[in-house]
């Protein structure tokens, strides 16, 4: 049914099953249920726990520990699972819509990771989410590591325009998230779609990042201050990191080339748009020792050196990014431009490239 993912609300496990891994090699008896996480708690051969979720996972027969087949016929193939009639007592089947949006045929998709106390940055664990802001079903797995040793720390399958928790990264492990390898499979569920590259990349954090609080900021998807990071945006810029030596030679090799031709001078132009990054610790290496009215009032220097600087470029647009934050830089901005420089015209700038955090003015 196009548009619509099924979802079954009902316990076909229980405790005492024995199961098998649907997405991984093994399986063992369920010792206890988290109903509420949907999870299952699976003791293996050598009596470890290991916490699954419930879809990943089929009740079974007992199983063979060498050959991981059911023992009472592991010759066969498993049955197809059939899903249960809605009127069969005590389930419940309801169908979900999966509103689609144009941007969202663009593949988007974000880590957050938030501070547990926001004011204990030094000492403090952090909560890693994944953000999935596009029109696709993804299925992931995060692996991070140091000295060699690599783990997945994550996985399953995120629906579109979801987030979800992956885990709590304590101070001590922050070193092992320096490093982290990232993969996205995109897919729909029962229609028709262009289907997107598989995404398999790895993304140096900067552990130092977590102790700085200018780090986390405000976005659009969470109320909370996060520290983000672009999946795609990585993607893309690993494959210009990829250019070989080779390539960059030759590359040069041209450029001398090219110099040593007759040059046409043209005229420098002015961009169609002007951006200026207002945050503060853009404009500054370092805040300490200031109060909130001295950084304002740095926001607005800035402010009025970008306007003097092109007061005189009529038709030049430049957008101030001042963030949402709690509107202060933002109604400041607005006075100015109603009193000072009234002669300007200007408007929220464009939701899709900059949410609602930034002001376009037209010099006129």
């Amino acid at each position: 049914m196009n548009g619509l993912v099924q979802k079954i609300e009902y316990t076909m496990i229980k405790k005492g099953d024995t199961v098998r891994f649907l997405n991984a090699v093994g399986g063992g008896v369920v010792v206890r249920i988290d109903e509420a996480k949907q999870l299952i708690f699976v003791e293996d051969e050598d009596g470890f726990e290991i916490p699954v979720l419930e879809r990943e996972c089929v009740a079974v027969g007992e199983v063979n520990k060498e050959t991981n087949f059911i023992k009472k016929d592991f010759s066969s193939k498993l049955p197809e699972p059939q899903l249960p009639s809605p009127q069969e007592e005590g389930l419940e089947v309801r169908l979900q819509p999966i509103i689609e949006t144009p941007e969202g045929e663009t593949l988007k998709a974000f880590l957050a990771f938030f501070p547990v106390d926001i004011k204990r940055l030094q000492t403090t664990a952090y909560d890693c989410y994944l953000i999935n802001d596009s029109n696709y079903f993804l299925y992931y797995n995060i692996v991070n590591g140091e000295n060699d040793e690599w783990k997945s720390v994550a996985n399953g399958m995120i629906e579109p325009n979801m987030q979800e928790e992956l885990t709590s990264v304590t101070k001590e492990q922050l070193n092992a998230w320096e490093q982290i390898r990232v993969q996205l499979i995109p897919f729909k569920i029962n229609k028709n779609y262009v289907p997107q590259d598989v995404i398999d990349t790895k993304i140096k954090i900067n552990v130092v990042r977590f102790y700085k609080l200018h780090s986390f900021v405000a976005n659009d998807y969470f109320d909370d201050l996060a520290m983000m990071v672009d999946i795609v945006t990585e993607k893309e810029s690993q494959k210009l990191a990829e250019i070989s030596p080779e390539e960059i030679k030759k590359a040069m090799f041209q450029k001398e080339e090219a110099t040593a031709r007759p040059r046409i001078v043209k005229r420098p132009q002015t961009p169609d748009v002007i951006e200026v990054d207002l945050h503060i610790n853009e404009l500054l290496d370092t805040t300490t020792g200031l109060s909130n009215a001295d950084m304002l009032q740095v926001q607005l220097d800035k402010f009025h050196a970008i306007i003097e600087e092109n007061k005189n470029r009529k038709g030049q647009k430049i957008v101030f990014i001042h963030g949402k934050g709690e509107g202060v830089l933002r109604k400041e901005i607005e006075k100015l431009l109603k009193t000072r420089y009234k002669s300007y015209y200007f408007q929220d700038a464009s939701f899709r490239e900059y949410g609602f955090g930034a002001t376009m003015v037209t010099i006129k």
